[in-house]
């Protein structure tokens, strides 16, 4: 049986939606509608309406309950679309089971480790304090963001999720199974030019992760990144804040079956 809930609509070539920290697939709600193609959003485990089990919630544990997820489903030739860290799950899978993945495209994504220079200053300041204590922090990542968000995490144990999430953040050179874990599908990111990449960006605000630089690296280390790039700006959540603009930029790069 499927562990983890998602939501799904259509029909045809699979294309998996991944969310991230502190959102779940509801965050794709108003991307999906508009995709061609069997479109599909998991809920990470401990997050959103999937099962909330006695773990830790590392990197590990979600990439095992997604490789279930993908197994259960018996998904084949996948694109994959992740925003935070579902963009660094999306890319460990994608390295791990090269022959399933048909495309990769990236928002917002976790997918280099880090130094605390190049991390955006008032965002090193905050995942500063949550690495060393933190719990009274979490809360504070819901502001800003639809309601219903913060009734999927209403307790201090409902978000332990998202305290290991931002606690796992690839920061100067911590958690080092994250950043090797990172570091090796980076690898695999820019040695596969037969496996087309998007990442799709826009107009710094003030919490996004993405800077230029940091979009210049990505440019020139993965192989067969296209950067679609739009003059309106968005923060770091971009399928809330600009859902229209980041579908049509999927639909017009969607990788022919």
């Amino acid at each position: 049986m499927t562990v983890l809930a998602h939501r799904e609509q259509g029909s045809g070539a699979p294309v998996v939606f991944l969310h991230g920290n502190p959102t779940s697939s509801y965050l794709w709600r108003n991307v999906l509608p508009s995709l061609p193609g069997r479109r599909l959003a998991p809920d990470l485990i401990g997050m959103g309406d999937s099962p909330r089990p006695g773990i830790e919630y590392t990197f590990e544990d979600h990439a095992r309950y997604l490789d279930e997820w993908f197994d259960e489903l018996s998904l084949e030739d996948v694109v994959l679309v992740g925003h935070d860290w579902g963009g660094a799950l999306a890319a460990d899978w994608a390295s791990r089971h090269p022959s399933r993945v048909r495309g990769l495209a990236f928002t917002e994504a976790v997918l280099k480790p880090m130094t605390w220079e190049e991390f955006p200053p008032a965002g090193a300041a905050v995942f500063r304090a949550i690495k060393t204590s933190g719990e009274p922090l979490i809360g504070d990542f819901l502001s800003g963001l639809p309601p219903e968000y913060a009734r999927m995490y209403p307790t201090p144990e409902s978000r332990r999720p998202l305290l290991q999430f931002a606690r796992s953040l690839p920061l100067g050179g911590e958690p080092a199974p994250v950043v090797a874990r990172i570091e090796a599908f980076g690898e695999w990111l820019g040695a596969t030019p037969e496996i087309p990449k998007l990442l799709v960006t826009f107009e710094p605000g003030p919490d996004t992760m993405l800077t230029p630089p940091m979009v210049a690296w990505l440019a020139a280390a993965f192989a067969s990144l296209k950067v679609v790039h739009h003059p309106v700006v968005a923060g770091h959540h971009t399928p809330e804040d600009q859902p229209e603009l980041l579908a049509e930029s999927l639909t017009a790069w969607l990788p022919a079956r």
